[in-house]
C-alpha cells in the first residue's frame, strides 16, 4: 500500500479511514519538512537568546508568568508531560487513538507548531508500526486542547505510560504493556522532547476530533442503510410511494431531503407488493413512513455541515503558542532562527468542534427516533396492516418482535438524554485562566455512544422488516428490496418460533456498519 505523505493542509476523511482501518503507512512529506525545520529554527533562535515567549521559556497556563531557565527546560517538558496525564475511565478504542496520532501528527506537519521534524515522524513510525499509547477517554474539557487524552499518548512517546497489546489478529486483546518496553521491542529510542515540543503536542483538538470524526464516517453509513430499512419497512406495511415523488421534493429542494427521497424511490422501484394495493382506499402513511425524506434528509445536511466542520480542522494548526516565518533564514548569514513571530491565541478552543458534534448527536437521535416509530407499526396488531401481531408465528405461544421493540425504545430513549449539548456547559479550569471551556470531548463520548445505540436500532428494525416481508410471500419486494432482505437473511434467518434475538441483532447491526446494507442503493 502507497505511504500517505501529510503535510497538514490536504488530509481527507478517505484518507483518515484508510489509516485507521486499513493501516495506510504515513510519512511527513518532504516540503512539510521544510517548513517545520524552518518554524523550529525560530524557536531555537527563541531560547539561545533567552528571550521572553510562552510555554518556550515560561511555564503554562496559569504559571505563564514563571520564568524558566534554559538549562531546565528539558525538565519543564517531562514535567508537562506527566502532570498533564490525568485521564481516568476505559482506554479509547485502538481506532480513535490511531486516529488521534494521525491527526496530531498532520497538525503539527503544518510548520506553525515548531516542533523538530523527528517529533513527527515518531508519531508516523509508532502509526505504522503498531504502537498504540493507553488513552484514557476522560478528562478532558476542550479547551487548552485535549489536554490529558493527548498526554496520555505522549508518555509513550518518551518510554512511558502504557501501550495497546494487539492479538494475532491485529485486534486490541485487553492487555498492555509499558511504553518502554513497547518502543524497546519495536526497536524505537524514546524521544527526548526540546522547548515547546510538549505544550505543542498536548495542546490541540485531536481528543474530540479522533472520536468525531470517526463517529460522522460510521453516521454517513447509517444513514444510507436507514433509507434501505426503512424502504423495507414501508413496503412490508402497504405503504405508497407517492410522497417520495420527486415533484413533492423539488418544491422544497433540502439537498439531504432530495438525496433520501430519490433513495426511497429507488428501493420501491418494480416491488408486487406495492403493484398489489396500488388502487386500495389509503391515500397516505404515517409521518415515520411518509416523511421518512424530510427525517433522514435532514440527517444528510447535518452530516454535510458536521463534514466540512471536521475537514476543516483536521488541517488546522490548533495548539498554542504558534510560529509565524516572515523570512527563512539563510544559509551562513549567522541567524540561524530567521525572522518570524510566536504569537500566543487561542486555536485549541473546541468550540467549533463541540458544536458539530452536538449537532450531528441531535440528528442521529431523530434517525434512531423514526426507526422505532417504524419498528413499532411493524409489530403493533393495531397499526401493522393484518401482519401478525408482533410478527410471531402462532402469536400467544410465541412473543415474536415484542421485546425487540421494547429494546429499541430503550436506546431510543437513551439517545434522547445523551442528545444533550455537552457544548453549552462550562467550568473555570487553571485558577479560572481557562474560564470557558467547550467540552468537547464530553460532546464526541456520547456522539459515539449515540452512533451505537443508533445502529443497533436500526438492526432491530431491519430484523423485523424482513420478518414481515417474508409474511407477506409469494408476493415480493423491489429488486433492490431483496437484496437488502437477502443480506439481512444471511445473517439472520427468519423466525419460526421464539429464540433470543440478541446474536442476530449484533450480526446485522456488523452488516450495517460495514456498509453491505447501504451498498444495495449503489
Amino acid at each position: 500500500m502507497n505511504a500517505l505523505h501529510i503535510n497538514g493542509n490536504d488530509l481527507t476523511l478517505d484518507d483518515l479511514r484508510a489509516v485507521v482501518y486499513e493501516h495506510r503507512p504515513v510519512l511527513l512529506e518532504p516540503d512539510a519538512r521544510l517548513a517545520v525545520d524552518r518554524a523550529r529554527a525560530l524557536v531555537d533562535a527563541q531560547v539561545a537568546g533567552n528571550r521572553l515567549a510562552y510555554a518556550i521559556t515560561t511555564g503554562v497556563g496559569k504559571l505563564s508568568d514563571v520564568r524558566i531557565p534554559t538549562e531546565q527546560i528539558r525538565e519543564l517538558q517531562v514535567n508537562l508531560i506527566r502532570s498533564h496525564a490525568v485521564g481516568v475511565g476505559e482506554p479509547l478504542a485502538e481506532a480513535d487513538v490511531r486516529a488521534m496520532m494521525l491527526l496530531r501528527a498532520n497538525s503539527l506537519a503544518k510548520g506553525f507548531s515548531g516542533v523538530r521534524a523527528l517529533v513527527i515522524d515518531m508519531l508516523c513510525e509508532m502509526l505504522n508500526r503498531r504502537l498504540h499509547p493507553v488513552v484514557p477517554a476522560r478528562g478532558s474539557v476542550g479547551a487548552s486542547g485535549d489536554l490529558a487524552p493527548l498526554a496520555h499518548l505522549v508518555l509513550a512517546m518518551i518510554g512511558e505510560g502504557a501501550v495497546l497489546v494487539a492479538g494475532r489478529d491485529g485486534k486490541y486483546t485487553g492487555g498492555h504493556i509499558s511504553g518502554r518496553d513497547a518502543l524497546q521491542e519495536a526497536g524505537i529510542k524514546p524521544v527526548t522532547l526540546e522547548a515547546k515540543e510538549a505544550v505543542s503536542l498536548i495542546n490541540g483538538t485531536q481528543g474530540m476530533l479522533s472520536v468525531g470524526t470517526l463517529a460522522l464516517l460510521a453516521a454517513e453509513t447509517l444513514v444510507d442503510s436507514a433509507d434501505v430499512i426503512g424502504a423495507l419497512s414501508l413496503d412490508a406495511l402497504r405503504g405508497t410511494d407517492v410522497a417520495f415523488d420527486a415533484r413533492i421534493h423539488q418544491v422544497r429542494p433540502h439537498p439531504g431531503q432530495l438525496h433520501s427521497a430519490a433513495n426511497l424511490r429507488s428501493m420501491l422501484e418494480g416491488s408486487e407488493i406495492r403493484k398489489s394495493h396500488r388502487d386500495c382506499g389509503r391515500v397516505q402513511d404515517a409521518y415515520s413512513l411518509r416523511c421518512m425524506p424530510q427525517v433522514h434528509g435532514a440527517v444528510r445536511d447535518t452530516l454535510v455541515h458536521c463534514r466540512r466542520v471536521m475537514e476543516t480542522e483536521i488541517n488546522s494548526a490548533v495548539d498554542n503558542p504558534l510560529v509565524f516565518i516572515s523570512k527563512a533564514p539563510k544559509p551562513g548569514a549567522g541567524d540561524p532562527g530567521g525572522d518570524g513571530d510566536i504569537l500566543s491565541g487561542g486555536n485549541f478552543h473546541g468550540e467549533p468542534v463541540a458544536f458539530a458534534l452536538d449537532f450531528l448527536a441531535i440528528a442521529l437521535s431523530a434517525l434512531a427516533g423514526i426507526s422505532e416509530r417504524r419498528l413499532e407499526r411493524l409489530v403493533n396488531p393495531a397499526l401493522n396492516e393484518g401482519l401478525p401481531p408482533f410478527l410471531a408465528s402462532s402469536a400467544g405461544l410465541n412473543s415474536g418482535f415484542m421485546m425487540a421493540q421494547v429494546t429499541a425504545a430503550a436506546l431510543a430513549s437513551e439517545n434522547k438524554i445523551l442528545a444533550h449539548p455537552a457544548s453549552v456547559d462550562s467550568i473555570p479550569t487553571s485558577g479560572n485562566k481557562e474560564d470557558y471551556v467547550s467540552m468537547g470531548m464530553t460532546a464526541a463520548l456520547k456522539l459515539k455512544q449515540i452512533v451505537t445505540n443508533t445502529r443497533d436500532v436500526l438492526a432491530i428494525e431491519a430484523m423485523a422488516a424482513a420478518q414481515a416481508l417474508d409474511f407477506l410471500s409469494p408476493l415480493k419486494t423491489s429488486k433492490r428490496g431483496q437484496a437488502a432482505h437477502e443480506a439481512i437473511r444471511s445473517v439472520s434467518p427468519t423466525v419460526e418460533k421464539d429464540r433470543a434475538m440478541s446474536d442476530d441483532f449484533a450480526k446485522i447491526a456488523h452488516i450495517i456498519s460495514s456498509g453491505r446494507l447501504a451498498e444495495v442503493l449503489r
